[in-house]
């Protein structure tokens, strides 16, 4: 019998929550219900969860609130919010306070469920952030460095957390709004042509590994291939 993996959701609105969990219980979810920011942080300290999927609009203490209060603590731990806002700003601060990710209501049960493998499928690397291997570089996110044998190169900050948003999900490909929106805060066209240019600057820094390829994928996004 495997494990079920634990997941903390935090939704005040009762049908929906209730329909969330009998759902992901099928799934091999052991889920934990809270109908309030306080009591979904009580729940988190005390189930040890894998995963948290906390609603925004919350009583007593709101989403947002109470992942910026478990990232101060844990900086691991993948976290979805459910939400019925959809302009940029608020998909940034949620960015801000720790998400990892954001899924707008109404939404399917099954693209949550994908959400949440996607996220647990990362969080497995247990990656270190100073010692990142991508070929035969080093990548040190930290530091924002890349080394070469003997040679280093200074990254600059948006390259340096583009790089690592496309190695946390290397060899797949990695969707070109979430990651306009995480690291540009919006996925205007102005801010995907700016991203087009960063992707060309990385390729000439990894260019020396003539098995790393960061390959575009028409439509979808980009795909670090290492």
């Amino acid at each position: 019998m495997s494990t079920k993996i634990k997941i903390v959701l935090a939704e005040d609105e009762p049908n929906l929550a209730q329909i969330v969990k009998e759902s992901l219980e099928t799934r091999n979810f052991e889920v934990f219900l809270a109908s309030n920011g306080e009591e979904a942080y009580k729940l988190y300290k005390n189930s040890n969860p894998e995963i948290l999927v906390l609603d925004v609009m919350m009583p007593k203490k709101d989403g947002f609130t109470l992942a910026k209060e478990i990232r101060e603590e844990n900086k691991q731990i993948p976290i979805i919010f459910l939400t019925a806002k959809s302009q940029t700003k608020d998909v940034l601060e949620g960015f801000e306070h720790g998400g990892n990710d954001y899924l707008k209501k109404p939404f399917s049960i099954e693209e949550l469920i994908v959400r949440i493998q996607s996220l647990l499928n990362r969080n497995s690397l247990k990656i270190d952030v100073n010692n990142i291997k991508i070929g035969n570089y080093l990548f040190n996110y930290t530091k924002q460095t890349l080394q070469l044998k003997e040679e280093t190169a200074t990254l600059t900050h948006r390259e340096s957390e583009l790089l690592y948003t496309l190695y946390q999900n290397k060899n797949e490909i990695s969707d070109r709004s979430f990651i306009l929106k995480k690291i540009w805060g919006d996925d205007d066209f102005f801010n995907a042509r700016s991203m087009d240019v960063f992707i060309t600057k990385l390729r000439k820094k990894l260019k020396l590994d003539e098995n790393i390829q960061i390959v575009n994928v028409r439509g979808y996004g980009y795909k670090l291939i290492c």
